[in-house]
């Protein structure tokens, strides 16, 4: 699984980034992207930013 960012959303509070480092960085515009897949060891990481985000701008796929 990965988990996708809707950059139109994104407000780049970088809420998902303090919550997995491992999957979500901010790009150069400081929105939201993620570079990794989503594993055994992040996934609850993972849920917490889908959660957690301002503008639910996080899914899975």
């Amino acid at each position: 699984m990965r988990a996708a960012v809707d950059k139109d959303l994104c407000i780049g509070c970088g809420f998902c980034v303090s919550c997995c480092p491992e999957v979500f960085r901010q790009d150069d515009s400081e929105k939201a992207e993620t570079y990794a897949d989503t594993t055994e060891e992040t996934k609850d990481a993972v849920q917490d930013a889908i959660d957690g985000c301002p503008v639910c701008a996080i899914s899975e796929q």
